[in-house]
């Protein structure tokens, strides 16, 4: 499946996202409320979490093994990432705008995160683990280094009580169109 990334990017920047129906059909959703995980001091994480990020368990990579990443998140239990979405993912990725974070114990992947970098703008598509608290350093280490990289937004789309306990919450969409547009208009590198 052969897209045209400027429309994707374009459409992405719009507050639309890609998502896979139960009828296994791609297409393009708005929603009347984004999850927004903060960059300032509201993020918080799990005090239980403390221990695996005092001791280093994982190691954090970029782009490592992105496409164990697609899989990775493709293969949840739940989950909105076909063939296809997997596809438009790759392409994005070799074009520069998806990025995969990581977080690997020696060869072993133990969690990552799925995202579009849009300037300003982190819009984090799925989360997997496959070791426990995998996922949950990642999105610790991701706040980490987005604030390092004077990010704006941190769009994870929809809100779950495990993004909750980071400090996510919820704004309209006319709200988030507001916040979205201001990020793409600042110029930040991911990588």
């Amino acid at each position: 499946m052969e897209i045209d990334i400027e429309s994707v990017i374009s459409a992405y920047a719009q507050g639309l996202f890609l998502m896979t129906n139960e009828a296994g059909n791609l297409g393009w959703y708005a929603s009347r409320a984004h999850a927004i995980v903060p960059l300032d001091d509201q993020f918080r994480y799990p005090k239980s979490l403390q221990r695996a990020l005092n001791q280093n368990w994982f190691e954090v990579a970029i782009n490592r093994d992105f496409t164990a990443v697609c899989d990775g998140c493709a293969n949840r239990e739940t989950t909105w990432i076909s063939d296809d979405l997997k596809s438009v993912y790759w392409q994005l990725y070799q074009a520069g705008w998806a990025y995969s974070f990581e977080t690997w114990q020696g060869e072993q992947l133990a969690g990552g995160i799925l995202g579009i970098a849009i300037s300003g703008a982190f819009i984090g598509e799925s989360m997997f683990y496959r070791i426990s608290e995998g996922s949950k350093v990642a999105l610790v280490k991701l706040v980490e280094h987005l604030r390092q990289r004077d990010f704006l937004l941190f769009d994870a789309q929809m809100q779950s009580d495990h993004l909750a306990r980071f400090g996510a919450y919820e704004i309209s969409e006319k709200d988030y169109k507001k916040y979205l547009e201001k990020a793409i208009k600042k110029p930040c590198r991911f990588y």
